[in-house]
């Protein structure tokens, strides 16, 4: 009877520890936050172990592997605790054809990029999606943007710029210089002296706004407590352009904007200028789609893009969404519907959520 009673007292300490779970679930996501071993037989796995579960009396949670094998227990030949996780290969893996692919004077083939690491170029290219948010062209095209824009802030001419950064021909930079700038390479190398930017700046029930709009379309919403720091925000953006103080008719678009913060039920319809990365664009068009009145996870953002494990780089991308309100990054959450960081206050945040609730 005793023996029962202290298998009952084991076991009611393991099923209250918060790990049990991760193990049940076979969470890969808590490999390497601890170890667990195996009375019965003797050895210490990963809680993702794809080995028969045990009894709860039997098992004994470890921080490390160290303590584990301290405790007497030998690593498990299945998942091979003592050894870097599946997950932490794939990492480096991805990290060295990352190094690749900035050192190469010309983007390596999928081929070239899968070869050394034993993987198809299909695996390949899966693995590396799914460890950065993008594919393998994708990090190559934006290494080769990063290149140009701060070639030609370091002052290089335009076509230095260009082939310096992997490009074959400057006709292949120029087909997309307008999504890689927002504007043309020596515009840009000017600090947008060629372009002309209008704003405005506004009041609304959430305190300053400014309206900011390009050729293109409109290029930032922000919303803060001081007009003079929403502009400074602007002028950094753009240190050369020409920043105009918009007229009667471009007020009215500011109005266009307060009205749909005021009463989200009448939407908001605008031409857009999005500048960004390859995958911020993938995630702020996920943003796009949700609903009024709907609210997402970051977790859910990124697996509707086709990165389940990307959840911090998609709430980096959050972050650095210019568009307030037209890119709705406030009705991102986190997982249990709490309310996380926002670029502009988690208080507009807030009232933003409850305004769209009621509409």
């Amino acid at each position: 009877m005793k023996t029962l009673d202290k298998h009952a007292e084991l076991a009611a300490i393991t099923l209250a520890d918060p790990r049990w779970a991760a193990l049940q679930a076979r969470d890969a996501r808590a490999d390497g936050s601890f170890f667990y071993s195996v009375k019965t037989t003797g050895v210490y796995c990963r809680p993702s172990c794809a080995a028969r579960p045990a009894r709860p009396e039997n098992v004994a949670f470890h921080a490390t592997a160290a303590d584990a094998e301290r405790a007497g227990f030998r690593p498990c030949k299945r998942c091979k605790p003592n050894q870097p996780s599946l997950a932490e290969q794939h990492a480096a893996m991805v990290t060295a054809a990352c190094r690749l692919i900035e050192q190469a004077e010309t983007a390596p083939t999928l081929e070239q990029l899968a070869q050394p690491t034993g993987l198809s170029p299909f695996h390949f290219h899966r693995v590396f999606k799914a460890v950065t948010g993008v594919t393998p062209k994708q990090y190559a095209t934006a290494h080769r943007s990063r290149r140009v824009r701060n070639e030609l802030e370091r002052g290089a001419s335009v076509t230095e710029a260009i082939f310096d950064a992997g490009y074959n021909a400057s006709s292949r930079f120029y087909e997309t210089a307008n999504q890689v700038l927002g504007m043309t390479p020596s515009s840009y190398r000017a600090g947008g002296a060629d372009s002309e930017i209008r704003f405005a700046i506004g009041e609304c029930s959430l305190g300053a706004i400014l309206v900011a709009q390009s050729e293109r379309g409109v290029c930032a919403i922000l919303l803060g407590d001081d007009p003079d720091a929403l502009a400074r925000d602007l002028q950094d953006r753009f240190p050369k352009a020409r920043l105009l103080g918009g007229d009667r008719d471009y007020e009215r678009l500011v109005a266009q904007v307060v009205g749909f913060i005021e009463a989200p039920a009448i939407g908001l319809d605008l031409p857009l200028d999005v500048r960004g990365t390859a995958f911020q664009q993938r995630v702020w068009r996920a943003l796009r789609e949700i609903p009024a009145g709907s609210t997402a996870s970051y977790s859910e953002i990124a697996r509707r893009i086709g990165s389940p494990k990307a959840t911090r780089a998609v709430a980096q991308a959050c972050a650095t969404n210019m568009l307030a309100v037209a890119i709705p990054c406030h009705r991102v959450v986190r997982n249990d519907g709490g309310l996380s960081g926002y670029r502009w206050g988690v208080q507009r945040k807030r009232a933003l959520l409850e305004r769209e609730a009621k509409a």
